[in-house]
């Protein structure tokens, strides 16, 4: 088959004209052309009077070889590429030791999912509760205050993912199409099948909680195991070879091939994995508040009259500012029709992050405005940016009044240096609540002087992005890990034989599907070394 990239018809445009533009650019008549798929499709709303849809797409031909002779000179017109996974080994019958997978995020799954479809039957360990228990103790934060630090958005079945906007695309590069093995895995367990054409496409939280439900059935039938409410204390390491864990209720065991595939929040993993001389070493990450609009607003600035067309949904954006202090301000996780949630997990902190369901239809957007910092703004240990990060989540708790209620303050009073004391036209979405402050003093004075810098220039680029009663809820802490567990080009930690630091809390993923990739990664190499004597 051949793919067509970058063909460009009219936002409304009847479904035959689809096949007479595939016959234009290859210059074949109908009777050549056999049938074709939609690979992919986004839009360019670049031109809002002119908005077109962009599509990939994969054409079977009567004489593919002649066509693509008369073509070489297009560069978008190829040869369709193979995406089909293919298993890198089979264990064998009998085999004795089972590999173990720390975590049941993205990564853990997929994890766990790879290597028991080539037979390993892994066993999988999780801190947290299985997802729906998890969502009940969730919503009790969200709806009475009251916070379980070992089951809570950031811990749990299903990972930190869970409760965001699902969203399931990536900048990673994929030369093996481990993304499309993500995707395909995921219509298998319920999502739907458009994830694999849309440019951008998205879940969102109700619909990952069966999906996940779904995977954890299926790695349980090909001979996996799933403890949930066992949280690893302990790594058991002889002469720099990890031989096993020992769980919070003392029970050890035994496993010389161990995937550490904990997310970006478990701090105490990290400070243990320290203490026993894993080699570990302070990353970069950013630091800022959530930011909502009406939805409307950003639907009319980025589609203008197309604002509310079917085939468009909910708009997004991506903005960046570079400021005159150094720094860098950009907008982080934009969740489209979406809520600002809780997502503290430890007792007297508060968190804000971004999600959003399927529908993508409420009232507000909302996203990070972050901005980055270095281990030079945190000197002097590995673990350093994790006492930044806890430091700032105390404040906002005694910001918000000691409640888990969040810090707020309008983004008209925020530019204007003065506290806020009555909301204006957007109604937050977070909760437990927003309690309105002042949040000078809720992040570091170069990350303030930024994002009031940043406002404005993003106001230029979408218009009432710096309107008054936009408001600003803090802190958004939990972007990345601040910490990279570092390992070797056979996944393991380079001074720890035998234990694979893998995923978004390792520091090698940013996100559901580039977790769940480096998931893969790390499945493969467990099973390649596995079987090497």
């Amino acid at each position: 088959m051949l793919r067509i990239t970058e063909l460009k018809l009219p936002l409304d445009h009847p479904e035959s004209m689809l096949k007479t533009a595939i016959l234009n650019r290859l210059a074949i008549s109908p009777d050549e052309c056999l049938s074709f798929s939609i690979f992919r499709q986004g839009h360019d709303a670049r031109k809002q009077q002119a908005i077109s849809l962009v599509y990939t797409l994969d054409v079977e031909l009567k004489n593919e070889q002649a066509t693509l002779a008369g073509l070489k000179d297009d560069p978008l017109i190829s040869v369709t590429p193979d995406t089909t996974y293919r298993f890198v080994a089979q264990a064998p019958k009998g085999l004795l030791e089972r590999p173990i997978v720390i975590g049941t995020g993205p990564c853990g799954l997929f994890a766990g999912l790879v290597l028991a479809q080539m037979g390993f039957r892994p066993l999988i360990v999780e801190r947290g509760k299985a997802v729906r228990e998890r969502t009940k103790d969730t919503f009790g934060l969200w709806r009475n205050h009251i916070l379980n630090p070992e089951s809570n958005v950031q811990f749990g079945e299903g990972g930190a993912g869970t409760f965001s906007d699902g969203k399931l695309y990536t900048q990673i590069k994929d030369p093996h199409h481990y993304g499309r093995k993500v995707l395909t895995e995921f219509v298998k367990a319920g999502a739907p099948a458009e994830i694999l054409r849309v440019s951008k496409p998205h879940i969102g939280t109700f619909r990952l909680v069966s999906m996940v439900e779904h995977m954890r059935a299926t790695i349980e039938s090909l001979g996996g195991e799933i403890r949930f409410q066992s949280r690893v204390d302990d790594l058991i390491i002889d002469q720099g070879q990890v031989t096993g864990i020992k769980l919070a209720d003392g029970e050890t065991i035994a496993s010389r091939h161990i995937v550490l595939a904990v997310g970006h929040s478990a701090r105490d993993t990290f400070n243990m994995l320290y203490e026993h001389g894993v080699y570990i070493e302070a990353k970069a990450f950013s630091i800022g508040f959530r930011i909502e609009h009406p939805q409307s607003l950003i639907d009319a600035c980025r589609f203008g009259p197309h604002a509310g067309h079917p085939q468009l949904g909910a708009a997004d954006y991506k903005l960046v500012h570079h400021c005159r202090n150094g720094r860098t301000v950009y907008s982080f996780c934009m969740c489209p029709g979406g809520t600002v949630v809780a997502a503290t997990s430890e007792a007297g902190h508060v968190v804000t992050n971004g999600m959003s369901q399927y529908s993508r239809n409420e009232r507000n957007a909302n996203s990070g405005i972050v901005v980055g910092i270095t281990p030079e703004d945190y000197p002097g240990h590995p673990l350093a940016g994790i006492a930044l990060q806890r430091s700032l989540e105390a404040h906002a708790y005694q910001l918000g009044g000691g409640t888990y209620d969040a810090p707020g303050q309008l983004v008209g009073d925020f530019l204007k240096c003065r506290p806020s004391s009555v909301l204006g036209s957007v109604q937050p979405s977070y909760t437990p609540g927003v309690h309105l402050c002042d949040l000078a003093t809720a992040l570091p004075d170069y990350a303030i002087t930024a994002i009031r810098e940043a406002l404005p220039i993003f106001d230029k680029k979408i218009k009432g992005f710096a309107m008054y009663d936009a408001v600003l809820t803090g802190v958004e802490t939990r972007t990345s890990s601040p910490v990279r567990i570092k390992r070797n080009s056979l996944y393991q930690s380079i001074n720890t034989q035998g234990l694979y630091p893998a995923g978004e809390g390792a520091g090698y993923a940013g996100g559901i599907l580039s977790a769940a990739v480096d998931g893969i990664k790390v499945a493969e190499a467990v099973a390649l070394a596995m079987l090497t004597p």
